[in-house]
Protein backbone atom coordinates (compact mmCIF):
# COMPACT_ATOMS: atom_id res chain seq x y z
CA UNK A 1 0.00 0.00 0.00
CA UNK A 2 0.01 2.11 -2.25
CA UNK A 3 -0.17 0.63 -5.48
CA UNK A 4 0.57 2.97 -8.43
CA UNK A 5 -0.23 1.60 -11.93
CA UNK A 6 1.44 3.81 -14.44
CA UNK A 7 0.42 3.70 -18.62
CA UNK A 8 2.91 6.43 -20.44
CA UNK A 9 3.07 6.95 -24.34
CA UNK A 10 6.25 5.88 -26.10
CA UNK A 11 8.83 3.11 -25.85
CA UNK A 12 10.67 1.66 -23.04
CA UNK A 13 13.34 3.09 -22.29
CA UNK A 14 15.44 2.10 -18.96
CA UNK A 15 16.87 5.82 -18.12
CA UNK A 16 13.14 7.35 -18.65
CA UNK A 17 11.67 5.02 -16.89
CA UNK A 18 13.93 5.04 -13.80
CA UNK A 19 13.70 8.56 -13.69
CA UNK A 20 9.80 8.31 -13.89
CA UNK A 21 9.33 5.39 -11.27
CA UNK A 22 12.02 7.61 -8.58
CA UNK A 23 10.12 10.71 -9.00
CA UNK A 24 6.74 9.25 -8.57
CA UNK A 25 8.30 6.99 -5.55
CA UNK A 26 9.42 10.28 -4.30
CA UNK A 27 6.49 11.99 -4.33
CA UNK A 28 4.73 9.52 -2.99
CA UNK A 29 6.84 9.70 0.45
CA UNK A 30 7.17 13.15 0.23
CA UNK A 31 3.70 14.65 -0.49
CA UNK A 32 1.19 11.65 0.54
CA UNK A 33 3.02 10.39 3.49
CA UNK A 34 3.70 6.60 2.53
CA UNK A 35 5.83 4.71 3.65
CA UNK A 36 9.03 3.34 0.68
CA UNK A 37 8.86 -0.69 1.78
CA UNK A 38 5.38 -0.84 0.93
CA UNK A 39 5.26 1.10 -2.42
CA UNK A 40 4.29 -0.82 -5.50
CA UNK A 41 4.77 0.16 -8.76
CA UNK A 42 4.13 -0.99 -12.21
CA UNK A 43 4.83 0.75 -15.53
CA UNK A 44 3.52 -0.26 -18.80
CA UNK A 45 3.93 1.91 -21.91
CA UNK A 46 1.59 2.30 -24.90
CA UNK A 47 3.00 3.40 -28.53
CA UNK A 48 2.37 6.67 -29.61
CA UNK A 49 0.28 5.46 -32.19
CA UNK A 50 -2.09 3.52 -30.12
CA UNK A 51 -2.73 6.38 -27.29
CA UNK A 52 -5.70 8.68 -28.70
CA UNK A 53 -7.37 11.80 -27.59
CA UNK A 54 -9.99 13.26 -29.03
CA UNK A 55 -10.09 10.58 -31.84
CA UNK A 56 -6.24 11.78 -32.95
CA UNK A 57 -3.16 9.28 -31.90
CA UNK A 58 -0.06 11.08 -30.20
CA UNK A 59 2.07 10.60 -33.02
CA UNK A 60 0.03 13.02 -35.18
CA UNK A 61 -0.33 15.02 -32.08
CA UNK A 62 3.35 15.34 -31.46
CA UNK A 63 2.84 15.07 -27.56
CA UNK A 64 3.39 12.38 -24.77
CA UNK A 65 0.60 11.12 -22.26
CA UNK A 66 0.71 9.45 -19.35
CA UNK A 67 -2.38 7.98 -16.87
CA UNK A 68 -1.28 7.49 -13.08
CA UNK A 69 -3.50 5.29 -10.93
CA UNK A 70 -2.59 5.37 -6.98
CA UNK A 71 -4.61 3.38 -4.25
CA UNK A 72 -4.44 4.62 -0.85
CA UNK A 73 -6.34 3.98 2.41
CA UNK A 74 -8.96 6.54 2.42
CA UNK A 75 -9.14 8.93 4.99
CA UNK A 76 -5.40 8.91 5.28
CA UNK A 77 -4.73 12.35 2.82
CA UNK A 78 -6.36 15.28 2.64
CA UNK A 79 -7.79 17.17 -0.37
CA UNK A 80 -4.89 19.54 -0.31
CA UNK A 81 -1.97 16.58 -0.31
CA UNK A 82 -3.53 14.77 -3.00
CA UNK A 83 -4.08 18.14 -5.34
CA UNK A 84 -0.61 18.74 -4.67
CA UNK A 85 0.28 15.56 -5.44
CA UNK A 86 -1.70 15.71 -8.88
CA UNK A 87 0.18 18.91 -9.54
CA UNK A 88 3.69 17.72 -8.48
CA UNK A 89 3.63 14.38 -10.57
CA UNK A 90 2.19 16.16 -13.80
CA UNK A 91 4.78 18.50 -13.63
CA UNK A 92 7.82 15.58 -12.97
CA UNK A 93 6.40 13.95 -15.82
CA UNK A 94 6.25 17.15 -17.92
CA UNK A 95 10.34 17.84 -16.75
CA UNK A 96 10.91 13.81 -17.97
CA UNK A 97 8.85 13.22 -21.01
CA UNK A 98 8.95 16.74 -22.07
CA UNK A 99 5.37 18.54 -23.70
CA UNK A 100 2.83 16.65 -22.36
CA UNK A 101 -1.10 16.69 -23.92
CA UNK A 102 -3.03 18.18 -20.65
CA UNK A 103 -5.10 15.34 -21.13
CA UNK A 104 -2.57 13.13 -18.58
CA UNK A 105 -4.22 12.19 -15.58
CA UNK A 106 -3.65 11.08 -12.11
CA UNK A 107 -6.35 9.44 -10.18
CA UNK A 108 -6.22 8.95 -6.44
CA UNK A 109 -8.33 6.08 -5.81
CA UNK A 110 -9.73 6.04 -1.71
CA UNK A 111 -10.11 2.58 -1.17
CA UNK A 112 -12.09 1.66 2.02
CA UNK A 113 -9.70 0.10 4.78
CA UNK A 114 -11.60 -3.19 4.85
CA UNK A 115 -11.85 -3.73 0.95
CA UNK A 116 -8.04 -2.89 1.00
CA UNK A 117 -4.76 -4.72 1.56
CA UNK A 118 -1.72 -6.53 1.51
CA UNK A 119 0.11 -9.40 2.65
CA UNK A 120 -3.23 -11.08 2.93
CA UNK A 121 -4.46 -8.55 5.42
CA UNK A 122 -6.63 -5.53 5.08
CA UNK A 123 -5.40 -2.21 5.98
CA UNK A 124 -8.54 -2.27 8.35
CA UNK A 125 -7.17 -5.02 10.35
CA UNK A 126 -3.91 -3.46 10.26
CA UNK A 127 -5.30 -0.39 11.85
CA UNK A 128 -7.72 -2.40 14.55
CA UNK A 129 -4.18 -4.37 15.24
CA UNK A 130 -1.49 -2.05 15.77
CA UNK A 131 -0.41 -1.57 12.26
CA UNK A 132 0.66 -5.63 11.91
Amino acid sequence: MPHIVIHRSGTPDADIDRRIVDAVKGLTQSVLGKKLPVIAITLQHIPHELWFIGGQPLSELGKHAFHLDISVTDETNTKAEKARFIKEVFGAFQDILGELHECSYVHVIDARAAAYGYGGRTQEYRHQHGGL
